[in-house]
């Protein structure tokens, strides 16, 4: 009865177009936002940071990079993993090179990077697309993964080929290194993620993201009506890798520590934020977050439901969890393409009416 639109009445352009319209929807976003920021650290444990809060927060940029290229801008792409590696090894090469340098700029100048890289293989887009952008996307992955394992510049010639991150603090507060509090991490994940999606939800917004949009339905009509295909795909090729690589340099220095490309950054990472697009919903902020939220939840379920509580073997936990990926995927491709986001949509527009029919 709550979720009404019930004088909740707009006297200005600026506020008929606000992200959350509606004055409950601005209510509760505030209030998770003070409980994400004022509750969650004084309670968290290594466990929740280490198995659900900081890989959600890291993914969800990661899924955000991805659904700016694919969802927004209708471009697919199989190369994520390998733009997170470029973010690793660029913030391990910062890292290392210049030692002075605050972390939060390093992971931003990661981004750069990415985003540099990502131009450079967004080229083929303006040739190719659908399958064949996949193929030359998905190349990409084999080769950056391939570059970092074979040239040990990249790895400062270790022996064993793995990349550690040195420690770094923020004002005095450890963020990386054996010695970071986990609260300390997640704050420092949690501030770039809300700044990352109000940024990219500005862009989406704007003028950049109706041309990415308009590419995505129809890029011959958009182009004849004004949209540049050149500026508009190297722009989305650009905005993704730079959140991507943010995503990488966290996963890196914050989350993991210590990497060895082919074992973190494989094709199975790609698959991984792909899906949580497609579970999340594709052309939605939100739904970057709710795919990656599933993705991230559900193993940490399923363990410690079969593996914990039912006592089965952890391979059979894992392989369960394939098929429920694996069934999701099919059924929100036939039955809702537009993802939880989409749902959850829906069942707003039918609150707003209960409980009279719909």
């Amino acid at each position: 009865m709550f979720y009404r639109q019930a004088g909740d009445f707009k006297t200005t352009y600026r506020e008929d177009i606000h992200t959350f319209p509606l004055r409950q929807d601005r209510i509760g976003y505030y209030i998770l936002l003070a409980f994400a920021f004022l509750v969650v650290p004084f309670i968290i444990n290594d466990y929740w940071a280490s198995a659900v809060l900081l890989p959600f927060l890291i993914m969800s940029i990661a899924a955000l990079g991805l659904n700016v290229l694919t969802g927004y801008c209708g471009q697919v792409s199989l190369g994520t993993a390998g733009f997170m590696a470029v973010g690793a090894y660029s913030c391990y090469k910062l890292m290392t090179a210049f030692p002075e340098l605050s972390i939060i700029i390093v992971v931003l100048t990661s981004g750069v990077i990415t985003a540099l890289v990502g131009l450079l293989f967004g080229i083929p887009s303006l040739r190719i697309k659908g399958f064949y952008l996949a193929v030359a996307t998905l190349a990409a992955q084999f080769f950056l993964v391939w570059l970092f394992n074979k040239v040990p510049w990249f790895y400062n010639n270790s022996a064993s080929g793995q990349i550690s991150a040195p420690v770094r603090d923020i004002a005095g507060v450890m963020v990386t290194g054996p010695e970071a509090q986990a609260w300390a991490k997640y704050l420092f994940c949690l501030v770039l993620v809300v700044v990352l999606a109000w940024l990219t939800r500005n862009l989406t917004r704007g003028r950049i993201g109706r041309s990415w949009m308009a590419i995505r339905d129809m890029d011959i009509a958009a182009e004849i009506i004004g949209v540049n295909p050149l500026k508009t795909k190297l722009s989305a090729f650009g905005v993704s890798s730079f959140l991507i690589g943010v995503s990488g340099a966290l996963y890196f220095s914050v989350y993991l520590g210590a990497v060895e490309v082919g074992e973190v950054f494989g094709i199975q990472k790609s698959f991984l934020v792909l899906f949580m697009i497609i579970i999340g919903g594709l052309g939605s902020i939100f739904g970057s977050f709710a795919g990656a939220a599933f993705l991230v939840l559900m193993p940490v379920l399923l363990k410690n439901i079969m593996v914990a509580g039912l006592g089965w073997p952890t391979d059979i936990a894992a392989h369960i969890e394939f098929v429920i990926v694996g069934g999701l995927i099919i059924f929100f491709l036939i039955v809702e393409p537009h993802g939880l986001a989409q749902l959850w949509r829906l069942t707003k527009e039918k609150l707003l009416l209960w409980p009279f029919p719909h």
